[in-house]
């Protein structure tokens, strides 16, 4: 009886990692290089990719280069990468996280009423930045593309999330965007909205004079109006603990976060 191969997977959020079914496989750098340029970009020419992948060698050594890494791909396990002539791109069967994650994270931001409150948890455990480790400038611009996805879903499920009355699950999503990036301010936003639906005053006050503090120190500006007009005149506001160290400090106090990216 023949046993049917699972799909090969390519994982390029938070690592690198190939799995063909088997189990991890291990694939040497430039090979790394090769399958997360075609994951990323769909398809590329020989001549391009060669280009890409060794800048600093002449065109006739890097296209051998991609030569010799493309038989390396090839040896002994399923077929991942596809050569039509002189076009390379990944074998259709290959999944490729990085797809499921912006199909996944669009569907949510034009449709966030087909949120299962089930899938949350995929959005929270994401693991990682694009290829952290990696300083191309083809995975930068991805890398980015990707943040910014994850920080507008998760935006997206907070609010949804406040609307259906799920308060814990919806400051996660917020807290998980203030981790990722502490300075913008509609996570912040989502903060305080997720703690005003709960008739938590004090603590939304203090989470809007934290932040106020740390943007002061680091980048001398005041949030916005449309953050102030959140809460109530500066009279009717309650009292909240006295002045702590630091904006940031307060705001790391008043929820446990990791540090951020400009930690």
């Amino acid at each position: 009886m023949t046993v049917a191969q699972s799909s090969p997977r390519l994982r390029l959020l938070g690592r690198f990692g190939l799995d063909c079914g088997a189990g991890p496989v291990d694939v040497c750098a430039g090979g790394q290089r090769i399958l997360a340029y075609l994951g990323l970009h769909g398809h590329a020419t020989r001549t391009s990719l060669a280009g890409t992948l060794w800048p600093d060698l002449t065109e006739e050594r890097a296209r051998g280069n991609l030569r010799t890494t493309l038989w390396r791909l090839r040896r002994g396990r399923q077929p991942v990468v596809r050569s039509e002539h002189d076009h390379l791109s990944l074998a259709d069967a290959v999944d490729v996280d990085t797809h499921a994650f912006a199909e996944w994270a669009l569907r949510v931001v034009s449709s966030p009423e087909t949120l299962g409150v089930d899938e949350v948890p995929q959005l929270l455990r994401l693991d990682g930045d694009l290829l952290p480790s990696w300083d191309e400038d083809w995975v930068a611009f991805e890398r980015e593309r990707m943040r910014q996805l994850q920080l507008h879903s998760l935006e997206t499920v907070a609010r949804h999330l406040i609307a259906r009355g799920r308060h814990a699950l919806a400051l996660e999503a917020a807290l998980a965007c203030v981790r990722i990036e502490p300075l913008r301010e509609s996570a912040h936003r989502a903060v305080v909205a997720v703690h005003l639906a709960e008739n938590n005053m004090v603590e939304a006050v203090r989470h809007y004079r934290a932040f106020r503090e740390f943007l002061l120190d680091e980048l001398g500006l005041e949030p916005s109006a449309r953050f102030l007009a959140m809460l109530p005149p500066a009279g009717d506001q309650p009292p909240t603990a006295g002045r702590r160290t630091s904006g940031r400090a307060e705001l790391l106090s008043a929820h446990p976060l990791q540090e951020g990216r400009h930690g």
